[in-house]
């Protein structure tokens, strides 16, 4: 059975679903082919779960800070039960019901690219034979990357999936990683009772691709609640007898470590295992696209890709944002417009990121060590957020710091990283500043109300000079 439409999407996470949406909106038909749950990922086995699992913990965090008030233990089945509703029990009929009414057809199985314009879906019932008049899309995301460690494979590690998933919180748990993922799940297993929580970083910090002191912050964090953070330690073998059972890691010279689970978190690849890339001349792995999405090096200019799989920016709102401008720009070539403009900006300043530990870490734009290597005159301003008036009202002993990366040759930000307690919400205001490059002068007349932490804005500026 064949079936035309003007743009296939292959992949029905967040990416997925806002081309469609956008294409639509063009005035093309679209279909979106996916293998397991419409919503991705993100909805179900990393965004939404983590941060339903954090929130308690973090809340805790902020309680314990405020005198006068006291919290009991957290009552980890109400935590995996909202965490649950959170991931709708793994039904995405909601996620599906979406995509028909807006419209486009939802058709739910494996597909891969079968040469140029067309897509062979492998379903329950058999085949479908999809073809493009216009594009297909790429939206399959990524995928955990479990190290080549003797024993690993056979120990059944944890990955983002299965630690989001968990129905019961283990007494002892191993990490091994310092990213994003490893620092989250670390201290939401060890707030909800890993009391033994251990996390193996190949490397000498945390979050190596924030600015240094945001790892640093955040490993005095983990010391303070009782989790063992251990700089340049690789396990060498794994052991687990039994599945289920008892896992043992090995560290060379040091002695081995026992747990009752193992969660890994070494980083992510591009999901293209059998997605039909050799059928059009690419190879395996990130899928390189130019400014409007579209893959490069594919004769016809048909193929496109979003998301974690062109290796841009992994993170769920940047895979949209890729989304949106690629809907947009494949209606605009149906119908022979002009393209629209300012594609692909945000992408080129640094995508913004809130990581939720405790304290929360959140930043956009460039470090200053990216900053520096790409060549611009720079200069660094921090401030200790812990004495803005806004901050010490949110509880004693709050510790922050924040940071300006600043252009001293057009006086604007570059980059901008926060870290303290509920930090986030202070991103976006960062987000606009440096993806707008606000001139630190017009900037200095955004007057932050009193007493929040935003006033770190009015500091930061202080600093600087003005």
């Amino acid at each position: 059975m064949a079936d035309e439409f003007d743009v296939i999407v292959i992949g029905g996470g967040p990416a997925g679903e806002n081309v469609v949406d956008r294409a639509v909106r063009g005035g093309l038909t679209a279909a979106i082919v996916e293998e397991r749950l419409a919503g991705g990922e993100c909805s179900y086995w990393a965004c939404v779960p983590s941060k339903a699992l954090l929130r308690p913990v973090d809340l805790a965090g902020e309680v314990a800070r405020v005198p006068g008030l006291s919290l009991g233990e957290i009552d980890v089945a109400a935590v995996l039960a909202r965490r649950d509703e959170a991931v709708k029990h793994f039904d995405d009929s909601g996620q599906v019901g979406w995509i028909e009414g807006v419209p486009a057809e939802f058709v739910r199985g494996h597909g891969r690219i079968d040469g140029t314009k067309t897509v062979r879906v492998t379903t329950e019932d058999g085949e479908r034979v999809l073809t493009a008049r216009q594009a297909v899309v790429l939206a399959t995301g990524s995928t955990p990357v479990v190290p080549r460690v003797p024993g690993m494979a056979e120990a059944n590690p944890w990955t983002n999936h299965e630690v989001t998933a968990t129905a019961s919180i283990p007494e002892r748990l191993v990490v091994i990683g310092g990213g994003v993922v490893a620092c989250e799940m670390a201290q939401a297993m060890h707030g909800l009772g890993a009391r033994q929580t251990t996390v193996l970083v190949r490397g000498d910090g945390l979050l190596n691709r924030m600015e240094p002191f945001a790892g640093e912050m955040l490993a005095e964090s983990f010391a303070d609640a009782g989790i063992d953070v251990r700089f340049h330690a690789e396990a060498d073998r794994i052991e687990r007898p039994e599945p289920g059972g008892k896992v043992t890691v090995h560290l060379g010279a040091e002695p081995p470590l026992e747990a009752d689970e193992l969660l890994v978190a070494t980083g992510r690849r591009a999901a293209t295992s059998d997605l039909g890339l050799g059928t059009v001349g690419l190879p395996d792995g990130i899928v390189e696209v130019d400014d409007s999405m579209r893959a490069t090096g594919v004769p016809g200019g048909w193929l496109y890709a979003v998301g974690d799989l062109n290796g841009r920016a992994l993170l769920t709102h940047m895979g949209k944002y890729q989304a949106r401008i690629c809907g947009d720009v494949i209606a605009a070539r149906a119908r022979g417009d002009e393209l629209p403009a300012m594609r692909d900006l945000a992408d080129g300043y640094g995508a913004p990121q809130v990581i939720f530990t405790d304290p929360q870490i959140c930043a956009v734009g460039r470090t200053e060590r990216v900053a520096r290597e790409a060549g611009f005159r720079v200069r660094v301003v921090d401030y200790d957020m812990g004495n803005v008036t806004g901050a010490y009202l949110l509880g004693e002993g709050y510790r922050g710091r924040a940071r300006a990366i600043v252009d001293e040759d057009r006086k604007v930000l570059l980059g901008v990283t926060f870290v303290g307690p509920g930090a986030a919400e202070l991103l976006h205001a960062a987000t606009i500043a440096v993806t707008a490059e606000v001139p630190l002068d017009r900037l200095w007349h955004a007057v932050p109300s009193y007493p929040t932490v935003s006033e770190v804005w009015l500091r930061l500026l202080e600093t600087y000079g003005l």
